[in-house]
């Protein structure tokens, strides 16, 4: 670490590996579980809906990114906008004031990128921090947000004893494939449609964030009724390579577990995890793992509680609303 001043400059899809590498140094201290290859970090660069140009900052000192942030806005909204603020600091760079500017710097951001996508809407902007990092409450709240929201990731280890798959009436797993993967996401957006903070998901935002790299077909399914062929509810599951290298153990993150609104309260969600459990066993995953949020810091989900999982890292929304 030196002792002068840092550049400061917006990020670019170039900084991929500078990226990867400031993410995993600071893993080293917030043990939060997550770790990064360039190509992770390139996934997140060149979202369409991250404006680098515009909403991005970045401190060097020298070559080396010690300081980032990023916003992601959404492509539609109703009554609210909520923008996604992203960043870190360096572990041996903190307590220096970069924190600070970086978050300055992102609200402004924020607003510049509100008032080209959505300008007759609320804003709100998002940080979304595990509870564990030291001085993050400090200094979110030092800049007016405010918790809104609390999220679990549960995890559940894929030995014996999974549960048992109990397929609801008139309804039918379907394993992905080329051929319904449109439906896979029509009915993401139909099941997730009345959730918290939640916007339809377009195409070019799904193949970024969900069919890439990361994306496990293997562990992905649909129950369709057997009727009209609609989708009931739908189950993706994606892994990162680097947390496997690390850490010996590979993980199947059922990243979306949803249930269309006229199917709920059939089993079809339990169907779905019980089912997922299984094959991410067969497929030589080691344990599962899901987030779930609430609007209280001690809510549960019975759900998963019922098919094995129990709460590993407690994860806070602050909020900032303009």
């Amino acid at each position: 670490m030196r002792e002068g001043p840092l550049t400061w400059r917006p990020l670019t899809r170039e900084d991929a590996q500078a990226s990867a590498d400031l993410l995993n140094a600071m893993e080293t201290v917030d043990g939060i579980g997550e770790n990064y290859t360039a190509e992770d970090t390139l996934q997140e660069l060149i979202d369409p809906y991250t404006d680098l140009a515009r909403a991005s900052l970045a401190a060097f000192d020298g070559d080396v990114l010690v300081g980032f942030m990023k916003i992601r806005f959404k492509p539609s909204a109703e009554e609210v906008h909520r923008v996604f603020l992203d960043g870190g600091v360096h572990p041996g760079y903190r307590r220096r004031g970069v924190g600070t500017a970086l978050v300055e710097a992102g609200v402004a951001a924020a607003k510049v990128v509100h008032a080209r996508q959505h300008p007759t809407l609320r804003l709100a902007v998002d940080v979304h921090k595990a509870e564990r990092i030291a001085g993050v409450p400090e200094l979110v709240r030092s800049q007016g947000f405010v918790p809104v929201r609390y999220f679990q990731r549960l995890e559940r280890a894929l030995g014996d004893a999974l549960p048992a798959v109990v397929i609801p009436d008139g309804l039918a797993l379907e394993p992905w494939s080329p051929e319904n993967a449109a439906d896979f996401l029509a009915t993401r957006n139909a099941a997730y449609r009345d959730h918290w903070g939640s916007a339809p998901v377009t195409l070019d935002s799904w193949q970024n964030k969900i069919t890439n790299h990361t994306f496990r077909p293997e562990v992905g399914f649909l129950l369709r009724a057997g009727t009209d062929g609609a989708a009931a509810g739908v189950l993706v599951a994606l892994t990162w390579e680097a947390d496997a290298a690390l850490t010996g153990i590979r993980d199947a993150h059922f990243m979306i577990v949803g249930t269309r609104p006229d199917h709920r309260n059939r089993g079809v969600a339990s169907a779905l995890v019980a089912h997922a459990l299984r094959g991410a066993a067969e497929a030589g995953y080691d344990r599962a793992r899901v987030n779930v949020d609430s609007p209280r810091p001690s809510g549960r989900s019975g759900l998963f509680e019922r098919a094995g999982f129990v709460a590993a890292r407690s994860y806070v929304r602050w909020a900032f609303e303009v």
